[in-house]
């Protein structure tokens, strides 16, 4: 894919229009794709709506996941965050940070390589060097779901339009390797939202709706039509918050209760005592642990809060006597 050849015309205000952003497609020779889950938001209300609904404030540090074309780049700068945008796709990365130049000026804007990015030095209670003097953006070129460290100061929240076919895994990517996220608010597929917030014993709670709640308290907060994005998607779309919370009191490690949790989801409405046999070492360990932690063994995964898969994987790792 190429470049643009011509001077791209002046901003005509603090975000991206329909036609800006189909000229930018076509000046790059994008062509958004199913494979990269690429729907590009062409509505400025809706990404006002978004960075409202995340409560995004003035210098705060915001990483965003699959920044395309920059709508909600924008938006995010317009409200004074300090952003760290993670693209996957090089031409977008590329493309960004001129976009930002043209539409934030005076705005500091940085390109990191994701294997290059160090683990930030420093310790806990180490007083905060503050935001930068002007809007800053630094774009990190590479996958969001290798994403172990960031760059620069600590986020607070992740606000993002998430690429649908990869939502899930970066959501919980960034919720476990980003402790400093205090809120997440994102864009999905409405049947994504619907499970990620979802309560024990509804008909959508499953394996993403207990992993969310081992970090955060989640929540669908709005719908989005479907012609708000280019190209149109066939499914709706929905905004999701997470606010983040301490996990379950337990002795088990995460990894411990996220193995409960897919062995119970892996054959649904399947009773816990058979579906964790297998972990367990046989029904009767099972039944055993199971008891122990005060859930009954005939109950179904569907019916179970994170706080009793906690007890669960804790008694099945629990020192034997003698």
């Amino acid at each position: 894919m190429s470049s643009s050849t011509g001077p791209v015309a002046p901003a005509a205000g603090p975000l991206l229009g329909p036609a800006e952003i189909r000229a930018l497609a076509e000046r790059a020779g994008i062509r958004p794709t199913k494979t990269l889950g690429q729907n590009f938001v062409l509505d400025g209300g809706t990404v006002r709506k978004i960075v409202r609904q995340a409560d995004v404030v003035a210098g705060e540090r915001v990483v965003e996941v699959g920044p395309g074309l920059g709508s909600l780049t924008l938006g995010l700068l317009e409200a004074g965050a300090d952003v760290v945008a993670v693209e996957i796709d090089p031409v977008l990365a590329g493309l960004l940070p001129d976009t930002v130049r043209r539409h934030v000026p005076g705005a500091v804007v940085d390109t990191v390589d994701l294997p290059d990015v160090a683990v930030p030095e420093g310790t806990p209670g180490d007083p905060d060097p503050g935001p930068p003097p002007h809007p800053s953006l630094t774009v990190l070129r590479g996958d969001a779901l290798d994403v172990r460290a960031l760059p620069g100061r600590a986020p607070t929240a992740l606000v993002a339009n998430l690429p649908y076919n990869v939502s899930v895994p970066v959501l919980l990517t960034f919720l476990e390797h980003v402790p400093t996220l205090e809120r997440v608010l994102v864009m999905v597929q409405a049947e994504v939202a619907d499970r990620v917030a979802a309560p024990p014993g509804s008909r959508t709670y499953g394996v993403p709706s207990v992993k969310a709640a081992w970090y955060a308290s989640a929540r669908r907060t709005a719908t989005v039509g479907r012609s708000v994005f280019w190209p149109v998607p066939n499914v709706d779309s929905a905004l999701v918050r997470l606010d983040r919370r301490e996990p379950p009191a337990t002795t088990a490690s995460r990894e411990q209760v996220f193995a409960v949790v897919d062995a119970a989801f892996a054959q649904r409405r399947k009773m816990i005592r058979s579906a964790l046999a297998t972990l367990a070492g046989g029904a009767e360990a099972a039944t055993r642990a199971i008891t122990a932690a005060g859930v009954d063994p005939q109950a179904r995964g569907e019916a179970l809060d994170v706080t009793a898969f906690a007890r669960v994987a804790e008694q099945l790792h629990a020192p034997t006597a003698g």
